[in-house]
């Protein structure tokens, strides 16, 4: 816990991810040794840190502070309280401020006395963690906001809009890590974000070409990310591999990762009698993995700037993928991929395109690796250490695009 001495010269982060570690809080992790020099203390609010995990306890070997905004928040509540809100929000596609009232309160009061020298507030979705921020703006406590994701399919509700409006004004800087996801921010909420920014999630993989996998027995796709339809979209493959062309070609998906979805796909591979899918429990080395596929396939509703895509591309593995987020960023219809829409005929001609080129995906591959090596930093998670420090140093109250380094 933090104690009742007050240290101006404190660095704050504010992660919104629910689940014990999520994709969305790799950057500003990595970012922790580039700054803690610079600061007397590092505090990390959470709704509960999840101290077994790997990356948290990383953290706590580096001294840093982990401050739990609702201790009694064990895992089945949280796994319960996460799907009744996830349902709330798909029956009103809005986000309302009570939604995490109780956290944000907890939060005002330990932030008040530590009174730090900045919080960075890090979004699974753009307005997510907007509340924490506003408490920053009544408080008169410097604040910048991260946002790992943008969807088109939930907005802000009206009724908070104006002071959303506020706290995003406000803000020292809205990084994003898509164009796409920075742009519907705008539509959103009707505003241009001059004090916004582009930024870049770590690759967790060497940018090297990985030998490609013999053809002998067929074609093998990953399907890399989360068991959690309503994102990424696995129900829409599934559709279009139960197709007969589909079921008589010598090409097989495999889903890769873990979530709460994974019955409803076992149950729906099941149903359409599916033997060109299995499941693949996720696997941390990313790079044996891709050792056994010859490309990457992502039918996602919704995305940032997938890690996994990225991790794909670094690898010399093309990539089908639809339209969300920020993929298209990335991949270069027929040079790098393919690319369709969110829905199960549109992926279907992304795939049939590519299966037309199946003996060039090697090549697509390379470039997809080139691609990556040239546009991804080195090193992000620095960059981004970089840009909080000018924050700081700068206080810039103007438009702070330049900083963008994708």
């Amino acid at each position: 816990m933090v104690d009742n001495v007050v240290k101006h010269n404190v660095l704050v982060f504010v992660t919104c991810c629910l689940d014990a570690w999520g994709g969305s809080e790799e950057l500003w992790s990595r970012s922790l040794p580039f700054l803690q020099d610079d600061y007397d203390e590092v505090v990390v609010f959470k709704n509960q840190h999840d101290r077994t995990s790997y990356p948290v306890r990383k953290m706590l070997e580096r001294g840093v502070v982990l401050e739990d905004l609702n201790p009694s928040y064990r895992v089945l509540s949280r796994i319960k309280r996460k799907c009744l809100a996830l349902a709330k929000r798909i029956k009103n596609r809005h986000y309302h401020q009570s939604d995490n009232h109780y956290l944000v309160q907890n939060f005002s009061k330990r932030v008040q006395k530590i009174r730090p020298r900045i919080v960075v507030i890090s979004q699974g979705i753009n307005f997510d963690g907007l509340s924490y921020a506003q408490e920053c703006l009544k408080l008169h406590i410097p604040y910048a906001i991260i946002s790992q994701k943008a969807v088109d399919f939930y907005w802000p509700h009206y009724s908070d809009k104006s002071w959303m409006q506020k706290v995003l004004r406000q803000s020292l800087a809205n990084y994003f890590v898509s164009y796409h996801n920075l742009r519907l921010t705008e539509d959103q909420f009707g505003m241009n974000l001059k004090n916004s920014a582009v930024v870049f999630n770590p690759i967790k993989v060497k940018k090297e070409i990985m030998q490609y996998p013999s053809t002998s027995t067929g074609y093998r796709l990953a399907c890399v990310g989360r068991f959690f339809l309503i994102d990424k979209g696995q129900d829409i493959l599934i559709k279009v591999l139960a197709q007969r062309k589909w079921r008589e070609r010598p090409i097989t998906v495999s889903f890769v990762g873990s979530g709460p979805d994974l019955v409803h796909l076992q149950e729906m591979i099941a149903l359409h009698k599916l033997e060109n899918i299995s499941i693949v429990q996720f696997q941390s080395d990313i790079e044996k993995l891709w050792l056994d596929f010859h490309g990457l396939i992502l039918p996602s509703r919704s995305e940032g700037l997938p890690l996994a895509l990225a991790e794909a591309m670094a690898l010399g593995r093309m990539a089908i993928v639809s339209n969300a987020g920020g993929n298209a960023e990335f991949v270069e219809e027929g040079v790098s991929g393919f690319i369709g829409e969110t829905n199960a005929s549109s992926m279907d001609d992304a795939l049939e395109r590519a299966w037309i080129r199946r003996h060039e995906w090697q090549e697509l591959g390379k470039n997809a690796h080139s691609f990556i090596k040239d546009y991804a930093p080195p090193l992000p998670e620095k960059n981004f250490a970089e840009l909080l420090k000018q924050l700081i140093d700068e206080k810039p109250t103007t438009s702070i695009r330049n900083y963008s380094y994708v």
